[in-house]
């Protein structure tokens, strides 16, 4: 019989449900596992071990009243860019390490109504800016399957948690890649809704036209299980949009058959390393195989998609993180001289490395004389793609490829050169840039690394997508192996 640590979503709710074993029994697993063998992945910012066990209790009993929702009694961790009650909230950062945070994000005041049990919350990039999750004032985390590489970024420490089974499930944030990138390294599963789809209340901006919330998980039912729970409109975001909800978990069992896949040229170029290449194109094969038929299609403005990125992204950074002056909330320099040296010192000790250089070129492209060369000529640009994915779409109901060009890179390997580390999200970007909904699954090993495939669909096609996925599931098994370290 499978272990609690490495049983899906799915099969622990079944397990609750039977009585097989209770949310505590399970929180202590957990737990234990978290603080065992979780110790040398850095994978988490705060345990809440004792909040927990009470929230457990409460499953249990809520189940044994006949009052059990959705998620009940079921183990998550939180990405520490959502804010939550009476709990720490830093975004990785030196500016809010301290900071606790007075209300829950829409996200986790859902999920918690629906009985899920929070474990802790988890490691990230600063400010979700990186795609190592190197940049963490806490320090770097581990990938489970090699401890000397990366387990991608932002949402590092979700999917390095999910991977070494030390939780099943965790959220994260998705700004050009931070949940498929990681997930894609770490053998795990990613989505990121459509652009509305989840409510951005109480999750600490980054870049708001960008930003969206999503899940790390072992199979795609079980996103579709948490999707369905944390979907939906809310009157306190203003990015939300008022659109049904479907029973994601519904639709998992409509076969692909008649489905037409595109694939983009311009994923399989030079760029991708041979043993990727391999992986992804065995698993287009597996769904043609199943009856979906394969299209090539073009977008031409492909290749303008990472230069786009990092012209709107900084833009948008240095306006929302202007908010941390060091006299409001967050951190403080000591016995500043004056005004100016508060907000030098504050922002100057406050900020990592990469969270500054993103805020000094956005306020570049922002200020007079360079907002009509850069910030508006990317807009413009991100409008032709946003064209193209739509033009595409016309002839095809998913587009697959790639989520990276390479497996899981050795920490330390990009840090020097920003420019090699932003390109490792160049086939993600473009799903954020048009606002469209993508998720990566596993799909084979490279180098004995992880190998994610990437799918993309249009607006509101979430239903799609997991269907899709799960179908290639059923056929496969990539989605069930583990690090040998942590089986």
């Amino acid at each position: 019989m499978t272990a609690l640590h490495r049983r899906s979503l799915v099969e622990l709710k079944s397990g609750l449900a039977s009585g097989e074993f209770s949310s505590v029994e399970l929180t202590e697993t957990l737990l234990a596992r978290i603080a065992g063998e979780g110790a040398g992945l850095n994978a988490f910012i705060t345990v809440l071990a004792d909040q927990a066990l009470v929230a457990a209790s409460a499953a249990d009993d809520a189940r044994a009243a006949g009052k059990a929702g959705v998620l009940n009694g079921l183990p998550i961790v939180h990405k520490d860019i959502f804010c939550m009650r009476d709990v720490r909230t830093t975004c990785g950062s030196r500016m809010l390490e301290n900071f606790v945070a007075p209300y829950d994000a829409t996200l986790v005041a859902r999920l918690s109504a629906a009985g899920a049990v929070v474990l802790g919350k988890s490691n990230m990039d600063e400010f979700a800016m990186g795609s190592s999750n190197e940049t963490s004032y806490f320090g770097p985390v581990r990938n489970p399957w090699d401890l000397e590489r990366s387990p991608g970024g932002s949402s590092g420490g979700s999917a390095a948690a999910v991977a070494a089974g030390l939780v099943p499930a965790a959220t994260g944030t998705d700004t050009g890649g931070s949940i498929r990138q990681p997930a894609a390294l770490t053998n795990t599963v990613g989505l990121k809704p459509t652009y509305g789809r989840v409510s951005r209340y109480g999750m600490i901006a980054f870049a708001s036209s960008l930003d969206q919330a999503g899940v790390i998980t072992r199979s795609a039912a079980d996103a579709a299980l948490l999707l369905g729970v944390m979907a939906g409109f809310d009157e306190r975001d203003s990015t939300s949009v008022d659109v049904p909800v479907p029973d994601y978990s519904d639709t998992l069992a409509t076969p692909v058959k008649g489905l037409r896949i595109g694939i983009v040229r311009q994923h399989f170029d030079e760029g991708l390393e041979s043993s990727c290449r391999s992986a992804v194109r065995e698993a287009l094969a597996t769904l043609e195989a199943q009856g979906a038929t394969l299209t090539e299609v073009d977008l031409p403005n492909l290749d303008y998609c990472v230069p786009t990125y990092y012209v709107v992204a900084p833009a948008e950074c240095s306006s929302n993180l202007s908010r941390f002056d060091g006299v409001r909330f967050g951190y403080r320099a000591e016995d500043p001289r004056d005004l100016l040296d508060l907000y030098c010192r504050s922002r100057g000790e406050g900020f990592g490395a990469e969270v500054k250089r993103r805020i000094m070129t956005g306020t570049y492209v922002l200020s007079a004389g360079y907002y009509d060369a850069y910030y508006l000529q990317a807009q413009k640009v991100r409008q032709l793609i946003a064209d193209d994915f739509a033009r595409a779409f016309a002839e095809v109901d998913v587009i697959a490829g790639p989520t990276t060009p390479t497996p899981a890179f050795k920490l330390g390997d990009k840090t020097d050169d920003p420019i090699t580390m932003y390109l490792n999200d160049i086939y993600t970007i473009g799903a954020n840039l048009a606002g469209l909904p993508a998720m990566s699954l596993p799909c084979g090993m490279a180098r004995q690394l992880p190998v994610g495939l990437h799918l993309v669909g249009p607006h509101w096609s979430e239903a799609r997508l997991l269907q899709l996925a799960h179908q290639y599931q059923l056929q496969t098994d990539w989605h069930l192996a583990t690090p040998e370290a942590y089986a």
